[in-house]
């Protein structure tokens, strides 16, 4: 339940389902003019999620005045980019991070990061056995922000616990990925690939220090959250050559991950007139091996996301495994609720003993 995240009808095409709110202070709509957007009972059931989207693009309005997101003592974050960031774009302001506090995730509240156009890495090494696994970590928010402790950090602390490297990617936002966009109440393809350039560069980095940070090389995967789900999925399928130019050695090493954790992913189903994969997403049998998971009553992204791209691996003969529940919502994170769904932790570290990258 992160900012710029929740959908609603769109004013202008009132039969549509529920799309983002994201980038509704982005393009400058006033907050206030939202009772104008919702009708009656929306409004009061979404008024708290909309409060915090304001708040938080409002600290990305006023971030030279909050520090900008730091990894925990003991823990360092390194830019990916040498030198110059590839395919920049003008920054919407300096980087800053702001806690959601009206919007809480099982009570508790989330940070949000805004304004990142310098990505950073940081390595989290594991607690006790080393597994020789490695996993990179996308959080979701968008395209817009990153969820950075509930889609990032926590999921290290877990990782960690079970003997897995992980580096966690602080991916340029926002408009780095594709979005909804509410104005015209359609599906925007910014044409943008700084998120995917900026994850593509990371596997690299990582394959390339494999031995100094005690990792498989063949060993390496990615895990994703919503809109960090689609960037997994993109990273499953667009492997074969970089974006960008190659800057140094750590470029000539393969960015395809070994296996990929997709989270109630968006951006995989584009069009509500065909069950069709984003033809974006090219699946081959190459497409790293996948476990999905998502809840059926998402209301953000719909569980379509999934089963379009359950089929396409599917088909295309790669190894893959879902779990779909009934209820769970949108953007839990590992927050243990009484919701099953909350327990998918366990289901990942047995289904990465199945396909070999851990220990049974």
């Amino acid at each position: 339940m992160y900012l710029a995240r929740y959908r609603f009808r769109a004013c202008t095409q009132p039969r549509r389902s529920p799309r983002f709110v994201a980038g509704l202070c982005v393009f400058n709509e006033r907050c206030t003019g939202l009772r104008n957007i919702l009708e009656g009972d929306a409004w009061i059931a979404m008024k708290p999620f909309i409060f915090a989207v304001c708040v938080v693009f409002a600290f990305g309005g006023l971030s030279a005045q909050a520090p900008a997101w730091q990894p925990s003592p003991g823990n360092t974050q390194v830019p990916i980019w040498p030198g110059a960031v590839p395919d920049a774009r003008p920054a919407a302001g300096p980087e800053g991070d702001a806690t959601a506090k009206d919007s809480l995730v099982a009570g508790r509240p989330w940070v949000a990061v805004t304004n990142v156009s310098r990505p950073t890495m940081t390595v989290y090494s594991p607690k006790g056995k080393n597994t020789g696994a490695g996993v990179v970590v996308f959080p979701g928010g968008g395209y817009q922000v990153l969820a950075i402790d509930l889609e990032g950090t926590e999921v290290c602390d877990w990782l960690t616990s079970k003997g897995i490297t992980c580096v966690l990617l602080k991916y340029r936002v926002p408009h780095s990925g594709p979005s909804w966009n509410q104005r015209c109440g359609c599906y925007l393809n910014t044409r943008s690939s700084m998120a995917l350039e900026d994850a593509q560069r990371t596997v690299g980095l990582v394959r390339f220090h494999a031995a100094e940070w005690h990792i498989d090389p063949h060993k390496i995967g990615v895990l994703g959250f919503s809109a960090g789900g689609h960037l997994a999925a993109a990273m499953s399928t667009h492997f074969e050559e970089r974006l960008y130019p190659a800057v140094d050695a750590a470029d000539k090493e393969s960015c395809r991950p070994d296996f990929a954790v997709v989270l109630y992913p968006g951006h995989l189903w584009i069009s509500e007139e065909k069950f069709e994969l984003n033809p974006d997403i090219h699946v081959t049998r190459n497409t790293s091996p996948t476990f999905l998971l998502q809840a059926e009553n998402d209301d953000v992204d719909n569980v379509n996301h999934s089963l379009v791209y359950y089929i396409a691996l599917k088909n295309a003969g790669v190894p893959v495994e879902m779990h779909l529940y009934a209820e769970g919502g949108h953007a839990f994170g590992l927050r243990r609720t009484e919701l099953p769904i909350t327990g998918w932790p366990q289901l990942v570290e047995t289904w990465l003993g199945t396909i070999g990258m851990i220990s049974e």
